[in-house]
């Protein structure tokens, strides 16, 4: 298991880009499957974009092509850059493994607004 702290977050117009990243702590980084997860009020928590101990991505449709996520094993990060953002995008944004492992942490914000 990992523990993971995610941090990038804040408010952006329309159209504009983030990038995530999520520190991670203990050798569990190198072997397990990762992932960036999101949760807008009053919905549940959905799976955004995985990524494998390998490097195969995938993504949910409503950010392929929009979103890249990315994991340098050296410095336990994974990364999620976010483009072309839209409104539906503000969500409360966590990492984790795949499938799920430990706690979750507090998450960071992502506000898309004008």
């Amino acid at each position: 298991q990992v523990q993971l702290v995610e941090s990038g977050g804040g408010l952006v117009q329309p159209g504009g880009s983030l990038r995530l990243s999520c520190a991670a702590s203990g050798r569990s980084f190198t072997i397990y499957n990762l992932g960036w997860y999101r949760q807008a009020p009053g919905k549940e928590r959905e799976s955004v974009a995985t990524i494998t101990s390998g490097g195969n991505t995938n993504y949910a449709d409503s950010v392929k092509g929009r979103f890249t996520i990315s994991r340098d094993n050296v410095k336990k990060t994974v990364y999620l850059q976010m483009n072309r953002l839209r409104p539906e995008d503000t969500a409360v944004y966590f990492c984790n493994a795949v499938p799920v492992l430990g706690p979750w942490g507090q998450g960071t914000q992502v506000t898309v607004s004008s």
